[in-house]
């Protein structure tokens, strides 16, 4: 973060500077077990499916805590909550790089998840408040960074810790950061004041929207895994968790203080914009689960070479995010720069798709498909955010842009689910055949890999659809709306 950022005084940037460290720390540990996840099998005698528990949990959890996190920085202060998710979210670590079971990991990652799920609400907020609505826009692009870079980079540690410590050390890392982070948070953030609890609470529509979400992934990864996605206890925990979403729904309608304002998605662009998200994350972060066991297993890379792998879709991303996006968005619309991405990350994926079924070099076979990612990614995410927050009103665009941020989580988790569910089952009948192992693994990946790239495919189906082309703007954008703190930029809370 260069301190000649314009509009960005030295005092907002150190500040940017401390808080950011928290929203790193949460975000890298969506992907940084990746690498690890064969070793955790094999230590806690597990198999893929429970084991993956130990990332889909806590992104899971890390998702449904976002919608009560708006209320709690509304009663209790928004520095508190933020101090509070830190330590909540280190104990988390040190817990779970002490774990001795696989029962035990998957607890304590649900609750580090807990902790980092409530990180990056209350740092939007904290950086609201200090910048104000006339530079939030250049706070956002700041914060932006370490969202798309991070889980990229988590791998690349992740695999340096594996090879020249142990799987515990991708969690004990964590203390040295939270501690230094929590110090230097407390003496800088200034101090604020929730409304207590006397205030309004939507209870109901948290408990409902969170219980339908856990149920669903559990769904995922547990009858439709074992016993096939027409199975009578499938269908049956398929049809509660819907039941659930409706009566979230139906709270939110009747609420005096809802948790998601229903009237965002009265604008066609905010509703395609965040199925295009679930869409695309869920095959995007499915991908880079899997990808990095194909990648283990198959081409028999260490954890190291995994994390490497991925280094050009970091780099590539990050650059294009921060520089160059935004300049193609106001030149050719943020419609077909988004739609450019898709493509361009649909063709990453259906390379991955036909990659071989035994060791082959880096070059021909990986680097590729972190280009056309990384290239498709940097277009694709920037421009999508440009896409919702102009289908919205000034009042809620905050609204807007925090909901596309939590479709992103929900559709992290359920991609994970679902393309390992099927990578698992595929792989199953292929060994059930009498293939050779390596072919039936190689088999589960790829179709994995096809249904991944399917769904960023149904995803530009939907931006096609539902999302307007917005015309190039001749002058520069707008300031940034007015978001009220309380608000957090994530879900209001009125």
């Amino acid at each position: 973060m260069p301190p000649s950022s314009p509009g960005l005084d030295r005092d907002l940037l150190r500040l940017a500077s401390v808080v950011v460290l928290g929203t790193i720390m949460s975000i890298l540990d969506t992907t940084v077990v990746n690498v690890a996840i064969d070793q955790l099998a094999v230590a806690f005698r597990s198999t893929l499916t429970t084991i993956q528990w130990v990332i889909t949990g806590y992104t899971l959890a890390l998702a449904a805590v976002i919608p009560v996190t708006g209320w709690a920085a509304d009663r209790f202060g928004t520095k508190r909550i933020y101090l509070w998710s830190l330590v909540l979210f280190t104990l988390g670590s040190v817990l779970s790089g002490l774990s001795w079971s696989a029962g035990s990991l998957i607890f304590f990652r649900v609750l580090q998840g807990i902790g980092g799920g409530m990180i990056m609400p209350a740092v939007m907020t904290i950086m609201t408040k200090k910048a104000g609505p006339q530079r939030m826009g250049r706070v956002m692009g700041v914060l932006g960074v370490p969202m798309l870079v991070a889980p990229i980079l988590g791998p690349i540690l992740g695999g340096w810790l594996v090879d020249n410590a142990s799987w515990r050390w991708i969690f004990f890392i964590n203390l040295p950061i939270g501690i230094a982070t929590a110090i230097a948070a407390r003496r800088m953030i200034e101090p604020d004041r929730g409304a207590g609890l006397r205030a309004g609470a939507d209870v109901p529509g948290a408990v409902l929207v969170t219980g339908a979400m856990m149920l669903g992934v559990y769904t995922i990864v547990g009858p439709a895994a074992e016993q096939g996605w027409l199975a009578a206890e499938t269908l049956g925990l398929g049809a509660a968790t819907l039941a659930l979403l409706a009566g979230f729904v139906l709270r939110q309608r009747t609420a005096r203080h809802p948790l998601m304002p229903l009237r965002v998605f009265a604008s066609r662009t905010v509703t395609g914009s965040n199925l295009v998200q679930v869409l695309g994350t869920a095959g995007m972060f499915g991908m880079f689960f899997l990808g990095s066991l194909y990648l283990r297993e198959i081409l028999h890379y260490d954890p190291l070479q995994i994390g490497l792998a991925f280094l050009p879709v970091a780099v590539i991303m990050g650059t294009l995010s921060v520089r160059y996006t935004d300049r193609l968005a106001l030149r050719f619309g943020a419609r077909p720069v988004m739609l450019t991405g898709l493509a361009l990350i649909a063709a990453g994926l259906a390379l991955f798709a036909v990659a071989p079924a035994s060791g082959g070099s880096y070059l021909p076979h990986v680097f590729p498909v972190a280009v056309l990612i990384g290239t498709g990614s940097g277009l694709c995410f920037p421009a999508l955010m440009t896409l919702a927050m102009s289908g919205a009103t000034a009042e809620d665009a905050g609204l807007a842009s925090g909901l596309v941020n939590t479709t992103g989580q929900i559709g992290g988790a359920l991609g994970l689910a679902v393309l390992a569910t099927v990578s698992a089952a595929r792989t199953s009948a292929l060994t059930a055949s009498h293939q050779p192992a390596a072919i039936a693994l190689t088999g589960g990946y790829h179709l994995a890999f096809w249904i991944a790239c399917g769904l960023v495919v149904a995803a530009a189906g939907v931006t096609l659809a539902l999302l307007r082309p917005q015309p190039a703007p001749a002058a520069e954008p707008a300031p940034a709306p007015v978001v009220r703190p309380a608000e957090d930029m994530h879900y209001a809370s009125n």
